[in-house]
């Protein structure tokens, strides 16, 4: 087993994430993991059912407890940040936003929000600073929206279509791949609330393949 797959068994039984142990971790870690590189819950459950029963259910529950776990980006001294949102369907348009540190292609934060404003800007970038010693450099597209709250929050920017901002674009593009098996719609009927946690899940994984 490669050391940070170990290190990752270790983190979840110490951990103590899942409350049943009726299946062994690694197993549970296999299913989590097919399911981000893009495999959709039935299948995932299908295909590990030929060597041990697993509801796709249990699938979506592995998935989700595992990003406890997994470490969150560390506050730390950051030179360029690269921001960009895109569009996504529940029942209706909704707006994702996302963070990626131009030199490490860390994902920093990602948010979900009804709406595309000033102020959707500003609470995103909000939580974007929190990882930060200091106050980096943005990089943005020409979305008027970020312009006053860069402003507001003292930080320098630069608007760019492609450069440094190709690390968040290559953020979104492995984003895309996972919400085309839906059909470029989140699955039926999921709630707000369940499209952030779907999202979060999304980026600690990201962060742990990028490790």
């Amino acid at each position: 087993m490669r050391p940070a797959l170990r290190r990752l068994v270790d983190y979840v039984k110490a951990a103590k994430v899942f409350r049943r142990n009726k299946k062994n971790v690694e197993f549970k870690i296999l299913a989590a993991l097919l399911y981000f590189f893009g495999l959709s819950l039935r299948k995932t459950s299908n295909y590990l059912s030929l060597f041990e029963e697993i509801s796709h259910e249990s699938v979506r529950i592995y998935y989700h407890r595992l990003k406890k776990v997994l470490k969150k980006p560390r506050k730390r001294e950051r030179r360029i940040i690269a921001i960009d949102e895109t569009k996504i369907k529940l029942e209706k348009l909704i707006f994702v936003w996302a963070a990626i540190d131009v030199d490490s292609k860390e994902c920093l934060a990602i948010w979900a929000s009804e709406s595309r404003g000033s102020f959707e800007a500003y609470v995103f970038l909000k939580e974007v600073l929190k990882y930060c010693e200091n106050k980096p450099e943005i990089v943005v597209d020409k979305g008027f929206w970020y312009l006053w709250a860069l402003q507001r929050l003292g930080l320098k920017y630069k608007h760019e279509t492609f450069g440094r901002r190709n690390a968040v674009e290559g953020f979104f593009s492995r984003f895309k791949e996972r919400t085309k098996r839906f059909w470029n719609r989140f699955p039926y009927k999921s709630s707000f609330v369940s499209v952030q946690s779907r999202l979060e899940s999304f980026m600690a994984f990201y962060n742990y393949r990028r490790c």
